[in-house]
């Protein structure tokens, strides 16, 4: 189960343990009720909030108030995305194969870009094993992959590379690089404080970097840049490894 191999106990167990097991099974059908309950909510809550938001967008008068509006937009976003990773933390049964979601999200990206730098088309490789799985929700792991995957599309030349590795203590690291321009380490603090924009002609809210390593920090992990021997920039996601199944 911590593996997030089955979410349940089952199949044949001594009449003396059946009924522990049936206990055990009713507070993980609690616990999953729950976050499903609150996620719910947090969700009903922001999109209340993102629609009066859209309204005050549209009839907001200079430019003042638009940033305002898009302001209040990247904290509920920030925020909401802390509280679905907090209520999946530590679930046991939930895990997400890394390549499944590397994948459909190179996909995806690669037929919506608008190109790299350069203007011409950006090439998403992505060599992660099967058995590489990610011990929390997939969706978590996509707005993650996906924030640093737009980031590296919008920056690129011509590539983007997609892999992970298994590290120490159970972790597994999924590396983002490209071959842009790079980011000089003194300026590496800084894209990383939320609303901090580096280079304004490029679209993005610059919260991205922010919310990856706060979810990422919520699961016991982290994030790291450095330098890609492609000549852009590596970013390492650092996050728990369940076994595969």
């Amino acid at each position: 189960m911590r593996a997030g191999r089955r979410k349940r106990f089952g199949g044949d167990s001594p009449r003396e343990v059946q009924p522990l097991l049936d206990d055990l099974n009713a507070l993980l059908d609690h616990s999953e009720e729950v976050v499903v309950r609150a996620r719910l909510q947090a969700g009903n809550l922001a999109h209340a909030l993102k629609t009066n938001l859209a309204v005050l967008a549209n009839e907001a008068e200079g430019e003042a108030a638009a940033r305002r509006v898009a302001e209040m937009r990247r904290h509920i976003d920030h925020h909401m995305a802390r509280a679905r990773a907090a209520a999946a933390r530590g679930l046991p049964g939930v895990a997400t194969p890394v390549a499944d979601s590397a994948g459909a999200l190179a996909r995806v990206l690669e037929k919506l870009q608008g190109g790299g730098r350069g203007g011409g088309r950006v090439t998403v490789t992505v060599r992660v094993p099967r058995e590489h799985v990610f011990a929390g929700e997939r969706e978590d792991l996509d707005e993650m992959l996906g924030n640093l995957l737009d980031n590296a599309m919008k920056w690129a030349g011509s590539r983007v590379e997609v892999a992970s590795r298994l590290e120490a203590g159970g972790m597994l690291a999924v590396v983002v690089e490209d071959d842009g321009p790079g980011l000089p380490a003194d300026r590496r603090d800084a894209v990383l404080a939320p609303g901090v924009r580096l280079d304004e002609s490029t679209p993005g809210s610059g919260l991205g970097l922010a919310v990856v390593r706060d979810v990422a920090r919520l699961y016991g992990g982290d994030l790291r840049l450095g330098d890609s021997p492609l000549g852009g920039l590596r970013v390492e996601l650092v996050l728990p490894a369940a076994a595969p199944s």
